[in-house]
Order: C-alpha cells, then sequence, then structure tokens
C-alpha cells in the first residue's frame, strides 16, 4: 500500500487538508449522477439485458472472478452471454480479446478472461460503443455483462452488483481522496445485489469466496502441482493486484512459507521485476501470469481460483432475465 492508500483506512491528521477535497468529489459525483437520472445526460439501452458487475471504491474486490462464475452459470442455464471491459491500462479501442492477446493493448484482466474460453471478450473505453460493435458479430448473444462499470451510467443495466472487499470493507466510509470510495456508502442500498467478497460482519449481503487448490506451470499449464507438493521448496510469491495481502494470506492458509512480492495494481512488469535471489518457485496470480509469459521459466506457477457464490446470487439473476422473455431452464 502506497501513496494516499495508506491513509484510506484510518483517520490522521492530513485528512484536515483531503476532506475539503472529498467534499468537493462528492458534490460533482452527486451531480452527474443526479443529471443522468434526470436525462439531462443521455444513456442508452442495448437490445439485450446488461449485468454491470462493480464496487464503490477503488482497488480489488474480486469483480473479475465473479464476473467469470456467472458467466459460467448463465452458460449452464442456456444463455450466450458477452463481457465488455474498459480494458484498465489498454489503449485498444472496440476490440474482441484473444487468450494472446498482449495485455499492454487491452488490459490485463480481459486477457485473463478471453483465456478462460468461456465466451466472447471485447473492451473498449466507450462501454456502449464496445457492446454494440461485439453484438454485431456476434449475434447470438442474448446478455452482456460488464467487468467493472457500476459509474458508467451512460450504459443502462437491468442487474447492478457491487462487490465489497470482506477485509477491507469500504474503508474509513470517505470519497477519494480522504478515502477508497469512489460513491458513497448509501449507493449500497440501491444495488440489485451486494456481494461480499470473504467474511464481512458490517454488511450483509451474498456471501463469495475465492478458492484455489492447485498450481499449474506458466510455460507447461498441462503441468499441475498441490500446495503440499511445494512444501518445504525456496518460495517467492508475486502480486499485482488491488489488495496483494489477500492473495498472500491464501498462501498462507494453504500451509505454504514464501517471500512476498508486493507490486501496484495492473503492474507492467519487465524482466529485472522478476529478479529474486535464487528460488524453487515463484507464485504468481492469474492476473499477473498473462504479462510474464515472456519472462518465465519452469519455476512459474500459477494458482488458480474460482469464485464460490451463493447460489441465490445467480437464482436473483436469473429470475430479473426472465422479465426479457428469457426462460429459466
Amino acid at each position: 500500500m502506497s501513496g494516499l492508500q495508506q491513509y484510506w483506512y484510518r483517520l490522521t491528521p492530513l485528512h484536515l487538508i483531503l476532506y475539503p477535497l472529498s467534499l468537493l468529489f462528492a458534490g460533482i459525483v452527486a451531480l452527474r449522477r443526479w443529471l443522468y437520472q434526470r436525462n439531462y445526460l443521455s444513456s442508452q439501452r442495448l437490445p439485450v439485458p446488461v449485468i454491470v458487475i462493480g464496487n464503490i471504491s477503488v482497488g480489488g474486490t474480486g469483480k473479475t472472478p465473479l464476473t467469470l462464475a456467472l458467466t459460467q452459470q448463465l452458460i449452464e442455464h442456456g444463455y450466450h452471454p458477452l463481457i465488455i471491459s474498459r480494458g484498465y491500462g489498454g489503449v485498444a479501442e472496440q476490440t474482441e480479446v484473444s487468450p494472446h492477446s498482449d495485455p499492454l493493448q487491452v488490459g490485463d484482466e480481459p486477457v485473463l478472461m478471453a483465456q478462460r474460453q468461456l465466451c466472447p471478450v471485447w473492451v473498449g473505453r466507450d462501454r456502449v460503443a464496445t457492446a454494440q460493435t461485439a453484438l454485431q458479430a456476434h449475434a447470438d448473444i442474448d446478455v452482456i455483462l460488464s467487468d467493472d462499470g457500476l459509474q458508467h451510467y451512460r450504459l443502462q443495466r437491468d442487474v447492478e452488483i457491487a462487490v465489497v472487499d470482506g477485509v477491507r470493507g469500504t474503508g474509513n466510509g470517505l470519497l477519494l481522496p480522504a478515502g477508497p470510495l469512489r460513491e458513497p456508502i448509501a449507493r449500497l442500498q440501491s444495488v440489485d445485489a451486494l456481494v461480499i467478497n470473504g467474511t464481512q460482519a458490517q454488511y450483509q449481503g451474498y456471501a463469495m469466496q475465492l478458492v484455489g487448490e492447485v498450481f499449474y506451470n506458466l510455460l507447461h499449464p498441462e503441468k499441475i502441482v498441490t500446495a503440499a507438493q511445494l512444501q518445504g521448496l525456496n518460495l517467492h510469491a508475486l502480486a499485482g493486484i488491488g489488495y496483494p495481502q489477500r492473495y498472500f494470506d491464501q498462501l498462507t492458509q494453504m500451509g505454504l512459507k514464501f517471500i512476498p512480492h508486493a507490486f501496484p495494481d495492473h503492474h507492467p512488469y519487465v524482466a529485472k521485476d522478476l529478479q529474486f535471489a535464487p528460488y524453487d518457485a515463484l507464485l504468481l496470480t492469474e492476473k499477473d501470469a498473462v504479462k510474464c509469459g515472456a519472462y518465465a521459466d519452469e519455476r512459474f506457477w500459477v494458482l488458480r481460483v474460482e469464485a464460490q457464490i451463493d447460489p441465490a446470487l445467480c437464482n436473483l439473476i436469473l429470475r430479473k432475465l426472465s422479465c426479457h422473455g428469457r426462460k429459466t431452464t
């Protein structure tokens, strides 16, 4: 945690300066939302239902694993989904992502989602234009999942899902820059579903857990090892995600001892970033793995995680989608 982020989960004298800036930011946020609600700023409805999975705070909360889990469940119920994303850090516009796309062009999370090969994944800063282009390219799409975009009000949505990190919650409850929030906490009351990633006593919502049991080799994905097979080795662990400590805690819970290396979210790795002291294995997140392939050797192992979610969340989504003329199975 660096920069202002170290102040987002406590209150310090610095907040005497930051709080007035947060009030200004809150006013801008409220005005923008009001303009969309009153149609002074135009929004667009797409011809198929839209599910937005986002959050009100800065940093990783588990949106991408949740998006993949919901996509899988929708497929199992007969839907043909599309995933759209801004492609954080990427420069591509209205582009379909492949498992081999360059993360610097389309973003790391879209590449990760494309590698699961569940459905088409498209990126673009303008989510409306991106979805429209994708719909023209894939005529069978009947539902869209937007990975992030809770604040992208130009895209009308049929289901809003907000994800809260079970450990960090909403921090000190203040908006940027004094706290981690993009919108006030009250915004959580207006979403269709609140998902809690991990244990969080402050808020009530649908439970989600990120579960990982095996590691695959980055160069040879068919090679699989368990945590038990890694115990006793000289391990290093790498995490450049919104909350690296979550990954390190997960490894610790698996019984592994390692030297942690935390990087900023969406960090663009170069070779020198991976030059650690001699080690037997380097453990990576899936999000980091898509950017480290060019520097990998036989010692790079990736923990694959899946989001386990309350079945009631999928049932809620299916009920809402049925209002659009689709029968659930």
